[in-house]
């Protein structure tokens, strides 16, 4: 590693810390020549797949895309930026570990709702309400509760009452 103070090719490593799970590492270092001392980062890099969308385009993946959605679906609830940060870390090692040189953009949508349900069911209703693209809320109602039904190991977190929300709220 370079000295970015006097470009010296050669810095000693003081010392070395994971960070994430250990998806990273930070390293204090310091230059033998003019004693100079900074941090690096080093995080694992994945590859992840090229997605395949739904007009059969294909893209390059982009963390902004999913960032800017899942951001979007956690607003106003009571989640760090961390945990967010872990969740599109899940997202993309999920997608990596499928040894595929393209994913459909249907996959990883779905991806992204089962790891946000686990995280955060309220925020998970939220992102499927603009992930499906739906007319009339019984539609979306009756794909929630099919969704819901196939994530057998949290099934009971969300109870959706369909009578409820049909109702009319009363004005006092």
């Amino acid at each position: 590693m370079y000295c970015p103070n006097c470009q010296t090719p050669n810095t000693k490593v003081i010392d070395s810390r994971h960070l994430s799970d250990g998806l990273a590492v930070r390293r204090r270092r310091s230059c033998p020549k003019c004693d100079f001392r900074y941090t690096t980062y080093e995080k694992l890099q994945l590859q992840v797949p090229a997605i395949v969308k739904n007009d059969k385009r294909r893209e390059p993946y982009n963390r902004e895309k999913i960032s800017k959605g899942i951001n979007k679906a956690c607003q106003k609830r009571p989640l760090t930026t961390a945990q967010i940060n872990r969740l599109i870390d899940d997202v993309e090692m999920t997608l990596s570990q499928k040894n595929n040189t393209e994913v459909v953009a249907k996959v990883v949508g779905e991806v992204v709702m089962e790891k946000l349900y686990e995280l955060d069911p309220v925020a998970y209703v939220r992102y499927a309400s603009f992930y499906w693209n739906f007319n009339d809320i019984d539609g979306f109602i009756e794909s929630l509760q099919k969704s819901i039904g196939q994530f057998t190991n949290i099934k009971e977190k969300i109870f959706i009452n369909k009578d409820i929300l049909s109702e009319k709220p009363s004005i006092q």
